[in-house]
């Protein structure tokens, strides 16, 4: 259905060299467009382009977009309520830069239209490019050849480009090219579904424009947020001297037309070089930000396109030599993680005061908004293998501080509330069981920021940003809990990442992790006494955070002994499966959520990701009881479920689940598994496959402050080697059946590293330390999945 080549598939040839490092369509596939489009984008953590044709039609979903860029919309609610946000922020695009449309002696290119003889898209992950070969004869019977190659610019923010190349196949033809800068290009609204985006048609209004030979710009406003884009092209034609340029602009469009006549042999070459940016309107003037992209789009056209390509890979292949994982024993997963990783490289800026959504910039789903799989799974791993682009993220949540506190404030709550969906730093979520109650956010940023510190060592960043970010969340959750006459402190009425289960009391994993938090800003302000003093913190207030942590409640069911995700969970009514059809996933679509809260039904990894999270605070055996309790009631209905799943089964010997539920992580985009792709990839699911392979399948943990590795490798892979940066060391660890081998291949002689392996003190330095792989215990029988929800086995080999 997909026609997506893989190694060994009819789409990959002997000459095309090792397709794990390419995603290939061979196909127009016009009824899943708008999920070619999310798999095909292309991005730098400012620009993204959605993957759409370059002709622009047929298309799913055109995007254009830049990170934080958005505009406003009113939120309605039936019924009001205090503390309800009264607006909502949603992404909007830019003006579209990617269009270059072809007329063939007067007719469209239109895949939809005449004879499409070959159609091949190749999204290159070494070369960070995407390549395109059509072959089409118009109706009218002339036969044309078009190549493309389009990129977003790593190493230069503003910048994208593409280049169009145009030849006749066996006879003359007259040729109609246009380049257009597209403004306020028209969205459609695909779904009803709640968790899809919001359209907002129209949202720039022009302020200016320019156009003068082969170049232009355009520059536009949004009506209610208050932000100026600014977008200019400039091109480099090569043509036969037959071929004529002229040029048009409009407010909302700005047009290079070339006409001509091609002989055969001949060829048409357009190069069109883009820049973007944007600011508060009450930043640059019109003029003067236009004068700024102008000036990138014409140093990009200077340097040339080939200049950029060659930039392009070098960035890669220095990101590549960290973050490659190499997984052998089944080419598609290896394929998909090298795709997932990609993904997380280009989702964000080592150098930008921007994060990452979740959806990235690949697409619009969730309004566009930042939510917690940024802190909760991108970081975990951009930590390990883009630190500076881990710690540019949580600048930006720093940043954001001043409408964290005035939202506490709000909620009659201390420190700092951080929104639960944003773009701008303002809640944008109007349904508070599901949002505002989910304090865990919090404890996400906190619990990011100590992983931060404890992989890089970086003491600035605890003193510039780290520190305050733990207090204001400590003293969120110390004015928030309740010490009860029983001695413990109790977080009630929040809901954690289940959203199944909301307005619970001492929630297991929001309460871990507010020990982590309280714990960890402690430490931070008695390490950091001046920041501490100017945050205004008292001796009494830190001993306050350390008794609070220590008294954290920790539901548990002594009886079937296993925690309670929250207290009294163990004792609600079961889930109704034998009554709930195939279709009928995911529930929230088709069953009301009075339902749903008042059951043991988990839509995500919830308890499970507390010991992930929270390793030290749970026994082996107790990690393994509660892994046989919550998986026959998990149906995974969130596609940030199967990742810590499938971490948990491996840590526990289900080798086999582990790895079937890593599949369905890191297939998730690829293989649209929850027909949501369309609207954008799913960031946090595409983490949560490395973390499968590296916490799962590598047994890594860091949670005190030290590398730990406790590997074990399923039948289905024969080896596994994953890189990561630790106190400014490369360490590669490479696993086979026989054994672990840990080596830092840039060490000096002065170089080394202290890790465990399997309770193991070892040191790593300028020579290789290999151990042995001990045997995997028997877990016993594989828990239930809920009926029909089981992941599907992957085949051997």
């Amino acid at each position: 259905m997909h026609r997506t080549a893989t190694a060994g598939s009819p789409g990959a040839t002997a000459s095309d060299g090792d397709e794990s490092w390419r995603i290939r369509r061979t196909a127009a596939d016009l009824d899943r467009l708008a999920e070619t489009e999310s798999i095909f984008a292309l991005g730098n953590g400012w620009v993204g382009w959605r993957g759409t044709l370059d002709e622009g039609k047929p298309y799913g979903t055109p995007g254009s977009y830049l990170n934080g860029f958005y505009e406003r919309r009113d939120v309605a609610y039936p019924e009001d309520g205090y503390g309800f946000p009264q607006h909502s922020d949603t992404v909007v695009s830019a003006p579209n830069a990617a269009l270059i449309r072809l007329w063939v002696d007067g007719e469209p290119l239109d895949v939809r239209t005449g004879t499409l003889v070959t159609h091949e898209r190749v999204l290159d992950l070494r070369a960070g490019v995407l390549r395109r070969e059509t072959v089409w004869i118009s109706p009218g019977g002339h036969g044309v050849r078009v190549r493309s190659t389009r990129l977003v610019s790593l190493p230069r923010r503003p910048v994208a480009a593409v280049r169009y190349e145009v030849e006749p196949l066996d006879a003359a033809v007259e040729l109609r090219i246009c380049s257009d800068l597209l403004a306020n290009e028209h969205v459609p609204e695909h779904s009803d579904d709640p968790r899809a985006a919001s359209v907002v048609q129209d949202p720039l209004t022009a302020e200016a424009r320019r156009s003068a030979g082969l170049d232009g710009v355009l520059v536009h406003r949004t009506h209610r947020s208050a932000q100026r884009v600014a977008v200019a092209v400039a091109h480099l034609v090569d043509a036969p001297p037959t071929v004529s340029t002229d040029g048009d602009c409009t407010p909302d469009r700005l047009r290079l037309t070339l006409t001509g006549r091609l002989a055969p042999g001949e060829r048409l070459r357009l190069t069109k070089f883009a820049a973007y940016e944007c600011t508060p309107v009450a930043g640059m003037p019109p003029d003067e930000l236009a004068d700024l992209v102008v000036a990138e789009a014409d140093a990009a056209r200077a340097d040339g396109f080939d200049a950029l390509l060659g930039a392009q890979r070098a960035v890669l292949s220095a990101a590549w030599r960290t973050a490659d994982v190499e997984l052998d024993g089944d080419p598609e997963l290896q394929q998909a993680t090298r795709f997932a990783i990609f993904h997380l490289l280009q989702a964000g800026r080592p150098d930008g005061d921007r994060t990452i959504p979740a959806k990235g910039l690949t697409g619009n789903g969730y309004d566009g908004h930042v939510l917690w799989d940024t802190e909760g799974y991108v970081l975990p791993v951009l930590t390990y293998l883009a630190p500076a682009v881990a710690r540019s993220a949580l600048r930006w949540r720093h940043a954001h501080l001043p409408e964290a506190r005035e939202r506490a404030a709000e909620l009659g709550l201390a420190g700092a509330t951080f929104p639960w969906r944003t773009i701008g730093g303002r809640e944008c979520s109007g349904y508070w069981p599901a949002s505002t109650a989910g304090l865990h956010l919090n404890a996400d940023i906190a619990d990011a920021v100590l992983r931060y510190v404890a992989a890089t060592g970086d003491p600035d960043f605890l003193a510039e940003v780290g520190t305050e970010l733990l207090v204001e969340t400590a003293r969120l959750w110390h004015g928030f809990g309740h010490r009860a006459a029983d001695g413990g402190f109790h977080l009630y009425g929040v809901t954690g990442p289940d959203e199944y289960t909301a307005l619970v009391d001492d929630n297991v994993f929001t309460n871990l992790m507010a020990r982590r938090n309280l714990r960890g800003a402690a430490d931070a302000a008695e390490r950091h006494p001046d920041v501490a003093a100017r945050l205004g913190v008292q001796p009494a207030e830190v001993a306050g955070w350390r008794d609070a942590a220590d008294a954290m409640a920790v539901p548990y069911d002594h009886e079937r002994g296993v925690h309670q995700q929250s207290a009294g969970f163990t004792g609600q009514p079961e889930w109704d499966f034998a009554d709930t059809a195939e279709d009928d996933y995911p529930l929230l679509l088709h069953h009301p959520y009075l339902e749903l809260y008042r059951r043991q039904v988990v839509k995500q990894a919830d308890l499970v990701l507390a010991m992930l999270r929270c390793p030290g605070e749970f026994t082996a055996d107790e990690k393994a009881r509660n892994v046989a309790y919550y998986q026959p009631r998990t149906v995974r209905d969130s596609s940030l479920s199967a990742a810590p799943e499938a971490v948990l089964a491996a840590e526990v010997g289900h080798l086999d689940m582990a790895y079937d539920l890593f599949a369905e992580s890191v297939l998730q985009d690829l293989a649209d598994l929850g027909d949501k792709t369309a609207d954008g990839l799913h960031l946090a699911s595409l983490a949560g496959a490395w973390l499968a392979l590296v916490q799962g399948f590598g047994g890594m943990r860091d949670d005190r402050a030290v590398l730990s590795f406790d590997p074990r490798l399923p039948d289905r892979i024969d080896r596994l080697a994953f890189h990561l940066r630790w106190h400014g060391h490369r360490l590669r660890v490479t696993l086979t059946r026989e054994q672990a081998r840990y080596e830092l291949p840039d060490a000096g002689p002065e170089d080394a590293v202290e890790l465990w392996h399997h309770g193991e003190r070892v040191r790593v330095g300028a020579s290789p330390v290999t151990r042995p792989m001990p045997p995997v215990p028997d877990p016993g029988p594989e828990p239930p999945c809920p009926p029909g929800r089981r992941p599907p086995r992957r085949a051997a080999g």
